[in-house]
């Protein structure tokens, strides 16, 4: 331990390590070590050393340390760690500080989805990992009645293989598989609550089949475009096998979900769950980032919010409850709703009831999916709830928020969902949490790509040119949902032309963020003479194509993607995916030959997403009416076929089976 943690220790009284049987016993764990993880050239990044040091300096100066035991991070033994994680990615995590050079170290992070390394980064994430798994033991052996592990970098959306999502072990299911596997414990049940604002895809993925635990994560989804996106965090992810029905996923259908909507689900999803499974121990994913102001997560949760949840999860398993740290983003936000939580653990004082405020109508929608999908499994879930109580909402626009790191307003405020939210998956080094776009233009990249023409085949809404105008000058179109950034050269395109190609055009996935429930058009990159689809060409620069690439896939890192080398190697290929685009839906480039010598590229999904939707993964999809109308403004403007052609075009496509 060094000096500042060594200095905390001697804050602490110690009486307070003996504490009398009539005040809880409740562990903090904080070590200045796991702040030594940033990034590699101290860019800024949402996900820094700051934050846990807000969170302990706000302990520190209320004086509610003194009331808590302070124990010291240890190191994670590999042998727990592999109990959840592969060989490979312990030993990736385990030498990536060390036997790796700086660039090494950027190239290995660049394969990863929202992932930085540096030399601190090893030890960090072996500290994080030992110190929930030794904030979990504690709490087990009833040497503290619960505890709170102030870690970083944080654990849940590391997957079994891979770190991801500013992740690199998975902390809370390293501690998890550590309970159950320590027969001496008498721990058999677990119930994992995770309410960061994005789904805990790694951890449900490791307890996917496990009846011994109840994984339970609220999140926003968006229809499947909210960070980690995908259909992983939909109410349909039941578990497998002896898990089915143990893996419970409420997923929000929009932003600005509150202390209201997220009671709603305590009180008619999870604690009657919770009350059936009786666990003998829980552990909390603490995300902070659906909190006030949080720039990334674009929900309200204020600090009596968490304390109440978090309140009447202290009525199971005889008050053993063990948070870790994992998102959140907004210091004074986060900081004030730990503090408020360490307050619920010691049980310290009495909570304060808010004003009454109703959850949204979606909330309401979203928690009757939920019940009707899981009351196979938990009867308790079963009984529709009354109209009474669910004809109780409040209007969507009506929100709380907060305009910066260092305040936050516990009042109502109109306020769009875009003025507080950068997603995950929009975040990378260069940015700053509390900026929308990073300032790209230096950026040496662009200047040669400018030179470079291209023409981009669009297949899908960009066929009408008001709604691809949007991706160069910014701004939405009609029956858009949210507005486009623009690319960084707004020039129009220097030609328009259209063309046929022999591939199949289809529609699929539930919705967009843009367009909203029903399917988007998608070009199977494999050629079959017996199709035709329209394409609009419309002939920009490859610097605007970046820009538009990036949009596509929700994704605003300012890097470029396709640049001479992938354009070369796709004239070659025919066919590219960008891996550092994986997770968006048309990181998968087409090239379809030239027209004047001038390449034709389009964007599309990949073979293997092709297979999804043949399989049903992922669903086929008819297009909202909305998008439809779009994509025949686009092909009459083009003069291609009639109105009632295009509808009878886009009919086919949506219905004929792949």
């Amino acid at each position: 331990m060094d000096d500042l943690s060594n200095q905390v220790r001697d804050q602490v009284p110690s009486s307070s390590l003996s504490l009398s049987a009539q005040r809880r016993r409740v562990g903090l764990v904080y070590d200045e070590r796991m702040c030594k993880h940033s990034t590699p050239n101290h860019e800024s990044h949402p996900e820094n050393p700051n934050r846990i040091r807000a969170i302990w300096n706000k302990l520190l100066s209320s004086g509610i340390t003194h009331k808590c035991v302070v124990f010291n991070a240890k190191d994670a033994e590999d042998k727990y760690i592999a109990a959840v994680h592969t060989s490979n990615h312990i030993n990736l995590i385990k030498t990536i500080s060390s036997k790796r050079t700086a660039s090494q170290r950027n190239r290995v992070a660049a394969k990863y989805n929202s992932i930085y390394f540096n030399e601190g980064s090893s030890e960090s994430a072996y500290l994080a990992a030992g110190s929930v798994l030794e904030a979990a033991a504690k709490v087990a052996k009833g040497e503290l009645n619960s505890a709170f592990a102030i870690v970083r970098p944080p654990g849940h959306h590391a997957e079994e293989s891979e770190p991801m999502g500013f992740c690199l072990y998975n902390n809370v299911a390293i501690a998890t598989r550590f309970l159950l596997d320590q027969k001496e414990l008498g721990i058999n049940k677990i119930l994992i609550v995770d309410w960061d604002v994005h789904h805990g895809n790694g951890t449900q993925n490791m307890f996917w089949k496990d009846s011994q635990v109840l994984f339970f994560s609220v999140h926003r989804h968006d229809n499947g475009s909210f960070y980690p996106m995908g259909d992983d965090g939909s109410h349909f992810m039941m578990g497998e096998g002896p898990g089915l029905g143990y893996n419970i996923n409420v997923p929000w259908e929009n932003g600005q979900c509150g202390d209201a909507d997220y009671l709603a689900v305590w009180d008619h999803i999870l604690i009657p769950v919770a009350t059936e499974f009786s666990p003998d121990i829980i552990m909390i994913s603490a995300g902070f980032d659906a909190a006030i102001g949080d720039p990334l997560g674009g929900c309200c949760i204020t600090p009596n919010g968490y304390s109440r949840m978090l309140k009447k999860l202290m009525e199971f398993s005889n008050g053993k409850v063990i948070m870790a740290l994992e998102g959140g983003y907004n210091l004074k936000s986060l900081a004030n709703s730990v503090h408020a939580c360490v307050e619920v653990l010691l049980e310290d004082k009495p909570i304060a009831e808010s004003i009454e405020v109703y959850p949204f109508e979606s909330t309401w929608r979203v928690i009757k999916a939920v019940r009707e999908e899981l009351g196979v499994y938990w009867p308790v879930l079963a009984e529709k709830l009354p109209e009474k109580l669910t004809s109780k909402i409040t209007p969507l626009l009506q929100i709380y928020s907060s305009q910066s790191d260092e305040e936050y307003d516990d009042g109502p405020n109109v306020l769009s969902d875009d003025d507080v939210t950068i997603p995950l998956s929009k975040l990378k080094l260069s940015e700053d949490a509390n900026d929308k776009v990073a300032a790209p233009s230096s950026q040496a990249w662009r200047s040669e790509l400018s030179k470079i023409d291209i023409w981009y085949a669009s297949f899908g809404s960009n066929m009408s040119e008001s709604r691809f105008r949007c991706y160069i000058e910014g701004g939405q179109a009609e029956g858009m949902q949210k507005p486009c950034t623009g690319a960084v050269d707004k020039s129009q395109p220097k030609g328009v032309l259209w063309k046929t190609v022999p591939h199949r055009l289809f529609f699929g996935q539930e919705g967009t963020a843009t367009w909203g429930p029903g399917g988007v058009a998608f070009l199977n990159p494999e050629s079959n003479d017996q199709e035709k689809t329209f394409m609009c060409l419309y002939r920009i620069t490859l610097e605007q194509f970046n820009d538009v690439l990036l949009q596509e896939n929700v994704c605003v890192d300012m890097s470029s993607f396709f640049d001479l080398d992938v354009l070369e190697r796709l004239e070659s290929e025919k066919n590219v995916s960008l891996e550092a685009l994986k997770d968006g839906w048309y990181h998968n480039l087409l090239y379809l030959g030239k027209d004047n010598d001038i390449p034709i590229v389009t964007m599309t999904c990949t073979h293997a997403n092709v297979e999804e939707f043949k399989s049903g993964k992922v669903p086929i999809r008819a297009p909202a009416k909305e998008y439809e109308d779009t994509l025949v403004r686009g092909l009459l403007q083009g003069k291609q076929l009639s109105e009632d052609e295009a509808r009878a075009y886009i009919q086919e496509a949506a219905t004929k089976p792949l």
